[in-house]
């Protein structure tokens, strides 16, 4: 099994999320990209998020954005 774009879109996403304050969320606006439009919606319908436009990452998408995160700084090096 591999990263497809569709779960690399999702994993973008949720590294923009504010991991230093989870009471900040986002909201992807309709004008977006199609790709973000698309990997917000299968965030929230994942249960990692509380609206179909972002909103909040529920307390399993804090734990998935905080391993993107780290998994993100290890292959960076």
């Amino acid at each position: 099994m591999k990263f497809d774009q569709l779960i690399v879109d999702e994993l973008n996403l949720l590294l923009q999320f504010n991991m230093d304050s989870t009471a900040t969320g986002i909201k992807v606006h309709s004008d977006a990209a199609q790709s973000t439009q698309l990997a917000v919606k299968a965030l929230f319908e994942k249960g990692l998020c509380t609206l179909s436009d972002g909103g909040y990452l529920t307390n399993e998408g804090i734990a998935i954005a905080e391993r993107a995160d780290k998994i993100l700084r290890a292959l960076s090096h």
